[in-house]
């Protein structure tokens, strides 16, 4: 008998004994830049116990663009707590939101409530302060809630597993656009890229606190839609190129079929390889990040968006064209990672030594010079359809350079708050002059490190 089917069962054995039940609330979320509006959809009993710990309800971090509280309707006690952001939240900053309405479809997950609850949902204000923007009551024991059954519980296979799932990061791998011939592939490709997630710090040195499955339900043809190019092919997960017209922007909006397909296993956190070459990919903090699989930045990729998604890093990069718009007014960001220096300081003053000058001096000018001309490239590989061979040769080539001149570099060691970051090139500032979340480098820069232990931390026992 196959030793990873032997090792399944058994697992799938202990989930059983666990009494809590997961809990999921699906909602229509509408609206524009004027108007925000939420609907009930349904009430869902996922068909696996809750994989989170008991003793990590509240989260302290609150990372993400918006948050949503769970409590006991007669006492009002915080039951649980999770900050999260999601597709809309990015969607209202683009073009289109200023245009037309849109409705996207939205979930909140907790373990399973012994007596009726009333859900809050917070957003974030000009300020940055969370202020409530929803409210409803469930009973979680309604007749009427749905009961979903595990269909997809014979696919699911184990990468690595290092103990209860309610006290280990529980890491979903899901594949999109692989048909039933490429399911080897799909395997082996999941494989690599958990072993270069945990090649690199700091989750080399708490591996042991994940446990990784994966999944890639089978579809009929390979490869995911890519619009841009006349691409569709309409896989099960419904992963696409070119969301809010980003041309390397891969999301899927179908998040019905997506928490259909991901409530067969255990997971807190989803990250979703699709079958293609093309270079693409994209986190959405507390949502799943994605991945092309088969781009030669594939474990770039894998990493750089789940650290979106994982963590609720901000992108530190500032050159390349993107769908969201420019904030009006600069203030200090949400995000870990970046920061305004507002009157001076950062959200790293402990890591800064007194002698570093702040701003801190790095090569911004040759930096811009040199980025821009290569983004204008890049742009016309792309509107030439060019073979993904010369994108990689392009990323590897500008890569060399970056790398090049940041070594001869003063400060490149340095932690401060160098200017450039957060999709703007003046008022957001990075912590060091290069890192994961700024190029197509290998490594987190230290505060970057520090953001992912807070959340391996919440989401494990130690």
């Amino acid at each position: 008998m196959n030793k990873i089917f032997i090792i399944s069962m058994l697992i799938w054995a202990n989930l059983s004994f666990a009494q809590v039940q997961t809990l999921r609330v699906d909602y229509y979320h509408t609206g524009d830049v004027n108007q925000e509006v939420f609907s009930l959809d349904r009430v869902v009993i996922e068909p696996l116990p809750w994989s989170g710990s008991s003793a990590q309800s509240i989260d302290n971090l609150n990372r993400g663009k918006y948050r949503f509280i769970v409590k006991d309707k007669v006492s009002s006690e915080i039951l649980f707590t999770r900050s999260f952001s999601s597709i809309y939240g990015e969607w209202e900053t683009t073009g289109e939101a200023k245009k037309i309405k849109r409705t996207f479809h939205e979930s909140l997950r907790f373990p399973q409530p012994e007596r009726r609850v009333k859900i809050t949902i917070e957003k974030r204000d000009g300020k940055h302060q969370f202020q409530v923007i929803w409210q409803t009551e469930i009973d979680p024991n309604h007749y009427l809630n749905h009961r979903e059954s595990a269909i997809y519980q014979e696919q699911v296979f184990v990468i690595e597993h290092n103990g209860p799932v309610e006290k280990k990061v529980d890491l979903l791998i899901m594949g999109d656009g692989y048909t039933a011939g490429e399911i080897g592939k799909f395997k082996k490709t999941a494989k690599a890229m958990a072993e270069a997630l945990f090649a690199t710090s700091p989750f080399k040195e708490r591996r042991k606190d994940f446990n990784v499955w994966a999944i890639a339900p089978v579809t009929i043809e390979s490869g995911v839609s890519r619009p841009s190019t006349g691409t569709y092919h309409d896989s099960l997960l419904g992963v696409t190129y070119d969301a809010f017209g980003s041309e390397r922007y891969v999301l899927t909006s179908d998040n019905r079929n997506f928490r259909r397909i991901a409530s067969s296993a255990p997971y807190d956190f989803v990250e979703i390889l699709v079958n293609n070459d093309t270079y693409g990919g994209g986190g959405i903090f507390g949502l799943f990040s994605t991945a092309a699989a088969n781009s030669d930045w594939a474990e770039y990729l894998f990493i750089h968006e789940f650290g979106h998604h994982f963590a609720g890093l901000a992108d530190e990069y500032y050159t390349s064209s993107v769908a969201y718009s420019t904030p009006e007014n600069i203030i200090e960001p949400y995000e870990p990672n970046v920061t305004a220096l507002i009157a001076g300081k950062t959200k790293w003053q402990d890591k800064l030594n007194k002698s570093t000058l702040l701003p801190t001096p790095w090569p911004k000018q040759a930096y811009e010079q040199h980025s821009y001309q290569y983004q204008k490239v890049r742009a016309q590989l792309r509107k030439d359809n060019k073979p993904e061979s010369e994108m990689d040769k392009l990323f590897h080539d500008n890569q060399h350079i970056v790398e090049h001149m940041f070594a001869k570099a003063e400060n490149n060691s340095v932690i401060g708050a160098f200017e450039g970051a957060n999709y703007s090139a003046k008022g957001y500032y990075r912590s060091e002059m290069n890192c994961i979340m700024f190029t197509r480098t290998t490594e987190f820069c230290q505060v970057c490190q520090q953001e992912i232990i807070d959340m391996i931390n919440l989401y494990s026992s130690q």
